[in-house]
């Protein structure tokens, strides 16, 4: 998987250059995000739709290869995770609340995943009008 900003389509990689700017000086003494995912081939989404259903793990998508906003190039979506000190990753949900709402403070265009009604992906982030 990809996670080079350079693969998001660019109102992406402003609206993510831009809430990580605004978090970091809003929340300087939280974790900070970074890009986990960005481009993601058709079978890398479809390894990943396998787990929790014909291989082990839990659940993490409902989409299949070219049903995703991350099978594009320049990919419609990025995931984020957050970094704290050690270099471990926080998946703590208020910290993604609060990206989100830096980031929809200044973008109308991108939708965030924990809004999702039949599945909360809190990591993802996708331009609205992706399809």
């Amino acid at each position: 998987m990809g996670k080079n900003i350079k693969d998001l389509d660019v109102r992406l990689q402003i609206a993510f250059t831009n809430a990580a700017e605004d978090f970091k000086k809003h929340y300087p003494n939280d974790p900070q995000p970074i890009l986990t995912c960005t481009h993601r081939s058709n079978e890398e989404q479809n390894d990943l739709y396998a787990q929790g259903r014909t291989k082990p793990g839990k659940i993490v998508t409902n989409a299949k290869a070219g049903q995703s906003p991350h099978n594009f190039l320049p990919a419609r979506a990025f995931d984020i995770a957050f970094v704290k000190p050690g270099n471990l990753l926080d998946w703590n949900p208020e910290l993604f609340k609060k990206f989100a709402t830096l980031l929809a403070n200044k973008r109308n265009d991108v939708r965030w995943g924990g809004t999702f009604t039949s599945f909360k992906d809190y990591p993802h982030f996708e331009l609205k009008d992706w399809k």
